[in-house]
C-alpha cells in the first residue's frame, strides 16, 4: 500500500506533544552549537564539530513520540537534539564532543556519534562515521522485533518499531537501498526518517537523487507508505511523524517519512559554505524552524518572558554541564587498548557489555566440554557443521540462520540442509542478494539479544559487507563496552578441484586484521564442530571459515565428537610431534603438510594454528625453541600473508633459539586461477612443502 501525504503545512491539531519540553531542548541544543563554535573548536577542545540547527526542532518533537518500550533508532552524526531528548544526559553529551572519561565512547570515537543502551525504553543504536552505515541496522533491529514478538513471545516488543534516521544524501548510499529491500520485501516495522537540508556537504540533493526528492521517487515501491513534509512547519511535520509511527506500529509495514529542514550552519565546523550564494544563505535562515516554532508557542502556551527564561536556563545548563566536564578526567590512556574483545574481570567474572548479545541480555550460555566424547561412524566437515547449527539451533531460540540459499536450497554447500524444514522460515531463512544487508541486519539483530548465524556464500562475496564487518568489529571498543554484537559469520572460501578470483579466494589475514573479529579456520569435522559451538556461545563477532576443499575430504573426516563439545581459540593442536623442525599451518594445508611431514625424513613436528584471532603463540614458540626451525605454510599469498605475522613473532621472541631462517611456503601473489593446471601450479604441494622441509632441516 502506497499512501502519499501532502508535504505542505498541516491545517489540522497536532499529537500530544510538550512543546515546552521541545523548546527546551532546541535551545540547549543551539546553545552546545553556539559554545563549540565559539570556544572549543578554536580551542581544540572538540575536534568534530556537527551543528544540528535548522534539523533540531523536528528531531526534538520526534524523540518524545518514541515511546514503545523496544523501539531501536539508528541515527546519523547530526542527531544530538535526538539524542538528549530520548535521555543522554547533557553532561555527558559534552563530555563526548570534548573527548572526557565517562562519555559515550570514552574519547575513542568522535563525540558526534553518540549511544544510548537500554534495556526498557526507546535504544539508540550505536551510531557510526560513515554515511549510510545505520540503515541495514536498523532493519535488523526490525526483524528482532517481530522475532522477539513473535517467536519468542515476548509482549515487551510488540508495537514497537525501528527507526533509520539519516541526511538525503544517504539516500544514495548501498545501505539505504539494501535496507529498503528488505523492509518492504518481508514488512517489516521500521520507519525510514529522512532530513533533507538540500546538501551533501556541498553537492545538491540532485545530484543524489533525481529531481531531489527521495518521497516523490519511492511511489513505485510496493509495500512503502510514504510521508513527505515541511520541518519548518513544527506542527505539520508531528502530524505526519504521528501519522507515519502509527501505520508502522499498527503493523502496516515500512514508512518513509521525508521533511525538509534548512541547514542553517556548514556541513561541519570546518565548513564555511563558500559554495552557497548569499541569497541561498539568506533563504534557509527565513526558514529557521525555531521561528515557527516560536510563533506557535508564543503566546499560545509561553508567554514571551517565559520563552526568554527557557533560552537563558539553557545557556545555563550549559555552562553548568562545561564547568562540570572541564572537571572530568581525560581519557584513561593505559586503558585504550580494553574492550577489543570481551574481556574478565581480576576475580574472573566476564564483564559483561549493556547491550547486544546473549550475554548483554542476561542469559548465561552453556558452557560445553573441552574433552571430545567421540560416537559413530566418521562424518565429513559440511555434516558436521550441519549437525552443530541443529543442535545450537535447538538448545537456543535465540539462534537464526540466514543468507542467500541457506532456506529451502540447504545452502550452495549444503551445510543447511533441512534445518528450514525443521526450524521454520523464521529461524532458518534466504535473503536479498545483497551482503550488506546480510551482515549490517545481523548487526541490529546482535544488538538486540539474538545470535545471528548469516552466510557469505564465498569468500570473495563477503567484499561489499567489508563496511559492516569493520563496524561491527569495532562497537565494543568504540563504546566503551557499552554495546556489543556478537555473531559468526559462515563464510566458506578456498579451492576446490579448481580455482577462480571469485569463489575460490581465501585472504583469511584480512579477517585477523579486522579489529574485533575473532576468525577461526578448521582443517576438519571435529574442529569444525568444536570451534563452532564455541562461537555460537560465545561473547564476541567470528568469522567461521568453512574451506571449501575441506567440506567433503576424506582426510577431514572424523567421529562426531558430541553435542557439546567445545574447541577453545587460541589453542593449537598438535598434528604430529617432532624434534627436528616444526610447520605451522592452518585450514587445507594441514592435510598437505602432515604428509609431507611423512614423506620428508624429517622428525618434523605439524601444529594446526586452528584459529587466527588469536592464535596460539605460546604454543608456536614453545614448539620452535624444542626443535629450532619453523616452516610457515597457508594457502593465502606470500606478500602480508598471516605468517609473516607468526615469523615476525618468532624473530623477536625465538631468535637466538633458532638455527635456521624462518622458511615459508605460500601462494605467489597472483589471485586464485581457475585452471586446474594453472591452480596446481601455484597451490603449496606436497611436492614443494618437502623440498622446502628438506631444505630447513640442511640448514
Amino acid at each position: 500500500m502506497i499512501a502519499v501525504v501532502d508535504r505542505h503545512s498541516s491545517k489540522t491539531g497536532a499529537p500530544d506533544i510538550d512543546w515546552s519540553r521541545v523548546v527546551g531542548t532546541v535551545m540547549t541544543s543551539r546553545a552546545l552549537d553556539d559554545l563549540e563554535e565559539a570556544q572549543l573548536v578554536p580551542a581544540r577542545k572538540v575536534l568534530y564539530q556537527f551543528t544540528a540547527r535548522g534539523h533540531d526542532v523536528t528531531q526534538a518533537i520526534f524523540g518524545q513520540m518514541l515511546t514503545g518500550s523496544r523501539d531501536g533508532v539508528a541515527l546519523y552524526y547530526r542527531a544530538r537534539p535526538l539524542v538528549l531528548t530520548l535521555g543522554l544526559p547533557l553532561e555527558i553529551a559534552l563530555a563526548s564532543t570534548m573527548m572526557r572519561a565517562g562519555g559515550v565512547s570514552e574519547g575513542r570515537d568522535i563525540g558526534v556519534v553518540f549511544n544510548l543502551p537500554r534495556r526498557e525504553g526507546p535504544c539508540v543504536l550505536p551510531a557510526c562515521g560513515g554515511v549510510g552505515t545505520q540503515y541495514t541496522p536498523a532493519v535488523g533491529w526490525a526483524q528482532a522485533i517481530r522475532y522477539h514478538s513473535q517467536v519468542l513471545r515476548n509482549p515487551a516488543w510488540g508495537g514497537c518499531v525501528a527507526v533509520a534516521h539519516g541526511g538525503e544524501a544517504s539516500t544514495a548510499t548501498n545501505g539505504f537501498w539494501s535496507a529498503l529491500n528488505i523492509a518492504t520485501t518481508q514488512r517489516l516495522p521500521v520507519l525510514f526518517y529522512i532530513e533533507d537540508n538540500g546538501y551533501g556537504i556541498s553537492v545538491p540533493s540532485n545530484f543524489q537523487t533525481p529531481g531531489g526528492n527521495i518521497a516523490a521517487n519511492l511511489t513505485a515501491f510496493r509495500n512503502l507508505r510514504l510521508f513527505d513534509g515541511n520541518g519548518s512547519d513544527p506542527c505539520g511535520a508531528a502530524l505526519l511523524m504521528a501519522q507515519a509511527l502509527a501505520s508502522v506500529r499498527a503493523g502496516e509495514g515500512p514508512a518513509l517519512l521525508r521533511l525538509t529542514v534548512p541547514r542553517l550552519s556548514g556541513h561541519s565546523g570546518q565548513d564555511t559554505q563558500t559554495y552557497k550564494s548569499a541569497g541561498e544563505l539568506a533563504a534557509e535562515y527565513a526558514h529557521d524552524p525555531l521561528i515557527s516554532l516560536r510563533a506557535r508557542v508564543v503566546p499560545a502556551l509561553l508567554s514571551a518572558p517565559e520563552w526568554v527564561a527557557l533560552e537563558r536556563r539553557a545557556k545555563q545548563d550549559v555552562e553548568r554541564a562545561l564547568a562540570a566536564v572541564e572537571q572530568r578526567a581525560q581519557p584513561d590512556v593505559a586503558r585504550v587498548a580494553s574492550h577489543v574483545f570481551s574481556e574478565r574481570r581480576e576475580d574472573g567474572t566476564l564483564e559483561v557489555q549493556r547491550q547486544g548479545g546473549l550475554q548483554g541480555d542476561g542469559i548465561e550460555p552453556r558452557a560445553g566440554n573441552e574433552m571430545p566424547c567421540p560416537a559413530g561412524p566418521r562424518i565429513n566437515m559440511v555434516t558436521a557443521i550441519r549437525r552443530t547449527l541443529e543442535v545450537e539451533l535447538g538448545l537456543n531460540p535465540r539462534v537464526v540462520v540466514f543468507g542467500e540459499d541457506v532456506g529451502r536450497k540447504g545452502g550452495v554447500h549444503a551445510a543447511t540442509l533441512g534445518l528450514a524444514e525443521k526450524f521454520g522460515a523464521a529461524r532458518v531463512f534466504d535473503t536479498s542478494l545483497s551482503e550488506e544487508g546480510i551482515i549490517g541486519r545481523a548487526v541490529g539483530m546482535a544488538l538486540a539479544g539474538l545470535m545471528p548465524v548469516p552466510e557469505i556464500q564465498f569468500r570473495k562475496y563477503a567484499e561489499p559487507a567489508a563496511e559492516q564487518l569493520s563496524d561491527c568489529g569495532t562497537i565494543r571498543w568504540r563504546t566503551a563496552n557499552a554495546f556489543a554484537a556478537p555473531m559468526v559469520v559462515r563464510m566458506p572460501g578456498g579451492y576446490f578441484k579448481c580455482g577462480d578470483p571469485w569463489h575460490s579466494q581465501c585472504n583469511e589475514v584480512q579477517f585477523a586484521h579486522a579489529v574485533g573479529w575473532r576468525v577461526a579456520m578448521p582443517s576438519n569435522a571435529e574442529d569444525a564442530a568444536g570451534l563452532l559451538r564455541a562461537a555460537l556461545r560465545g561473547n564476541d563477532p567470528t568469522i567461521f571459515f568453512e574451506h571449501r576443499a575441506m567440506l567433503d575430504a576424506a582426510w577431514a573426516r572424523r567421529p562426531w565428537p558430541g553435542d557439546e563439545y567445545i574447541v577453545p581459540f587460541g589453542r593449537a593442536r598438535l598434528v604430529r610431534a617432532g624434534t627436528e623442525l616444526t610447520i605451522v599451518t592452518w585450514g587445507a594445508m594441514v592435510q598437505r603438510c602432515e604428509q609431507a611431514a611423512g614423506e620428508s625424513a624429517v622428525d618434523t613436528e605439524v601444529l594446526d594454528l586452528r584459529t587466527l584471532s588469536p592464535w596460539d603463540r605460546d604454543a608456536v614458540l614453545e614448539s620452535v625453541r624444542r626443535t629450532r626451525r619453523c616452516l610457515i605454510v597457508h594457502e593465502d599469498t606470500m606478500t602480508a600473508g598471516f605468517g609473516a605475522e607468526i615469523a615476525a613473532v618468532l624473530a623477536r621472541e625465538a631468535f637466538f633459539d633458532l638455527d635456521a631462517p624462518i622458511g615459508r611456503v605460500t601462494m605467489p601473489d597472483v589471485p586464485s586461477p581457475h585452471s586446474p593446471l594453472l591452480l596446481d601450479a601455484v597451490l603449496p604441494d606436497v611436492a614443494r612443502i618437502v623440498a622446502a622441509i628438506r631444505d630447513l632441516a640442511s640448514v
